[in-house]
């Protein structure tokens, strides 16, 4: 495979460069977005969470050099301000970043909230239009008993603004970034939505999104991304030390399953990060994955394994033992 050359639906998820879980450096981080572009990848997500702004200064910064046309299709979300925390030890894991910015995220749908979000990730980012503006972590998953009142504020304030962003063509689409399905069961019966962002909830250990997300989505033309192919992780590492699953440490029923996958992926000579990610990747409802790079090397095993032929009889075992439905659409050939 060569430079400039990328596999279909493969694009650049930007929480790494954010410090997640780990610091990252400015140049290790120029050089992820350069390998990036480098290699073909022209859609990069971001979020002013990620890192509390550092992931989109990061990206702005990069693409103010690599593409001075704007030719990118950038993505980042709304839902969180920062704010000032002058006494926060900055060398610490906060919110689940390493971030030497002195300010934290904090929840914030509302109209007044959205556009100052929006206006603060054009200046970090130095661009005057987005292509996707996705409102970030609605749903029970992340709120718990306060989700209703969350979803209440954004219908009522946050969304109408992210519409008229759109109206003026401040943004080219809209949507929402969630880790959950019922979250986007509940708003694609309400409002209108361009584009959904799930993370972790269609992958390699988990398709219950097959039952009736993906089909509505394709039938409605909503842009399906799929965030965290790898479930935070585990299926690119296995169950060994420090495994997470959803951003946490990895149950004992999620082990169980992730070591069966593994062991058929062992049988048939697969690493299972590339079936988990071109399993992904293979689903037509499917616009674009999005998996998190932390540095060149994973730009490049990205796209090796996005490309790495797999043989035809993994999926049928994987079909065969339960651990991948029937209905799932898988790679057909070893040219996958």
């Amino acid at each position: 495979m060569t430079g400039g050359q990328r596999p279909a639906k493969l694009g650049f998820g930007g929480a790494a460069i954010g410090n997640l879980y780990r610091p990252v450096g400015e140049e290790a981080a120029r050089s992820t977005i350069d390998a990036a572009w480098d290699r073909g990848i022209r859609a990069f997500d971001t979020a002013p969470h990620y890192g509390f702004g550092l992931s989109e200064r990061r990206l702005g910064d990069a693409l103010a050099v690599r593409d001075p046309e704007g030719t990118a299709f950038v993505s980042t979300k709304v839902g969180r301000v920062l704010q000032p925390v002058p006494d926060r030890d900055l060398a610490t894991e906060r919110q689940g970043f390493v971030s030497p910015e002195p300010v934290e995220s904090a929840f914030d749908y509302s109209r007044d909230g959205v556009l100052r979000s929006f206006d603060a990730s054009l200046r970090r980012l130095r661009r005057d239009r987005i292509d996707l503006l996705l409102a970030h972590d609605l749903g029970a998953m992340t709120h718990g008993a306060d989700a209703g009142a969350q979803m209440a504020t954004f219908l009522d304030g946050g969304y109408p603004a992210m519409c008229e962003l759109r109206d003026m063509g401040a943004i080219g689409a809209i949507g929402i970034g969630v880790n959950e399905i019922a979250v986007c069961e509940e708003l694609l019966d309400q409002v209108e939505l361009d584009a959904i962002l799930l993370a972790g909830r269609y992958t390699l250990l988990e398709q219950g999104a097959l039952d009736s997300l993906l089909p509505r989505c394709q039938a409605m033309g909503v842009r399906l991304i799929l965030g965290g192919p790898y479930n935070s992780g585990i299926l690119a590492t296995g169950t060994g030390g420090g495994a997470r699953y959803n951003y946490e440490p990895a149950p004992a029923d999620i082990g169980r399953r992730v070591d069966a996958i593994a062991a058929i992926c062992a049988r048939h000579d697969v690493p299972m990060a590339a079936a988990a990610l071109q399993f992904a990747m293979e689903n037509p409802a499917v616009d674009t994955v999005i998996p998190g790079m932390a540095d060149a090397a994973e730009v490049a095993q990205s796209l090796a394994l996005a490309t790495l032929p797999l043989p035809p009889a993994l999926w049928h075992d994987l079909i065969d033992a339960g651990l991948v439905r029937a209905d799932a659409p898988v790679p057909s050939s070893e040219t996958a």
